[in-house]
């Protein structure tokens, strides 16, 4: 029997409390397991850290650690919902990078139906006068952009999903698109 593709998980549930975390990623990688994928997430490392260990050094090692996930990975999906912010979380965003840069099939979903420039203002400028993107997509440019060019897509919630940044519909979306790529 092959040995399924694995797909890594990002977005920024890494964040959220424990239980939330749990219960969004353990319905993502049964999804995944629905059409013979399995799911890994950012925190199924087995880091350890000394109550010594500084904090920039904590930081390196999960980095690190995140990459070499990546690396075993055969795609991604991320969730692009805007997080602390009008835009995704900067962490996805440079996964979704990673994996692109490494030619591997991105998928994304948000939660947000607005495009970018509805997030940061109608008014074509910000407050100290610059330019606010406006190419009627969900983000900048780059991420949609290089998520197409893998040959993955990005999907974008009409409705609201059961949780602010979690729908099972729209991730189920994203895993049918990776089976049929």
């Amino acid at each position: 029997m092959a040995k399924p593709k694995r797909i890594y998980l990002a977005g920024p549930e890494v964040f959220f409390p424990a239980t939330e975390h749990q219960a969004i990623v353990g319905e993502k990688k049964r999804l995944l397991r629905e059409y013979g994928f399995e799911g890994v997430d950012p925190l199924d490392t087995e880091l350890v850290f000394s109550d010594d260990e500084a904090k920039p050094k904590r930081g390196q090692r999960i980095y690190q650690a995140n990459r070499e996930l990546m690396d075993s990975c055969d795609a991604i999906i991320a969730n692009l919902t805007p997080f602390r912010g009008i835009s995704a979380d900067p962490g996805t965003v440079f996964e979704v990078g990673y994996m692109i840069g490494q030619g591997k099939p991105t998928f994304g979903f948000s939660l947000d139906s607005r495009c970018y420039r509805e997030r940061a203002g109608s008014a074509g400028l910000d407050e100290l006068g610059h330019t606010i993107e406006d190419f009627e997509m969900s983000d900048n440019l780059m991420i949609e952009g290089g998520i197409s060019d893998s040959g993955g897509q990005l999907f974008v919630a009409e409705q609201p999903g059961e949780h602010r940044f979690f729908s099972a519909e729209l991730f189920r979306r994203c895993v049918r698109a990776l089976a049929d790529a």
